[in-house]
């Protein structure tokens, strides 16, 4: 159980540090070779992180520390889950080890749209900027700035 949230923790980092190079950069700066090859090598480690680390110590901890196994059947609270092949409802049986792959698949998903979302945000930076200088340097209505000289 350690090894799983200390590995959300360091995907919690990673993404932190996303998030503070993000506010830091021009959005309009062109990156050199260097900064490139650290970009690369910082999204490579996010990749291999949340895609790897992240549901290998859920596998982990599922099959040792939780001991889900394929014998182990989820009858649910009250049986409400037991399997006709046992005397209850359900007319299929669900293992633990089931859940498991499914919360692992969940991860996946997750991550899957977290990695789609940060390429867009990150995409979008540009239109970003714009979108607030206009805000900020559009007069209003009444032809009359909306925030006064010297108050930014």
């Amino acid at each position: 159980m350690v090894d799983f949230i200390a590995s959300l923790v360091v995907m919690g980092l990673l993404l932190g540090i996303y998030h503070w190079y993000e506010r830091k950069a021009r959005p309009n700066k062109k990156m050199t070779w260097g900064e490139s090859m650290v970009a690369a090598l910082y999204v490579f480690a996010v990749f291999f992180w949340v895609y790897g680390v992240v549901p290998h110590f859920w596998l982990e901890w599922a099959d040792k520390g939780l001991n889900w196994r394929a014998d182990k059947i989820l009858n649910g609270p009250g049986n409400i889950l037991q399997p006709q092949a046992s005397g209850g409802w359900m007319p299929f049986t669900i293992t633990y080890l089931v859940i498991r792959d499914l919360i692992a698949v969940l991860i996946y998903n997750v991550v899957l749209f977290g990695n789609i979302k940060y390429w867009a945000h990150w995409q979008s930076r540009d239109a970003r900027r714009d979108e607030a200088a206009k805000l900020v340097d559009e007069p209003s209505e009444f032809g009359r700035p909306l925030v006064r000289e010297g108050a930014r």
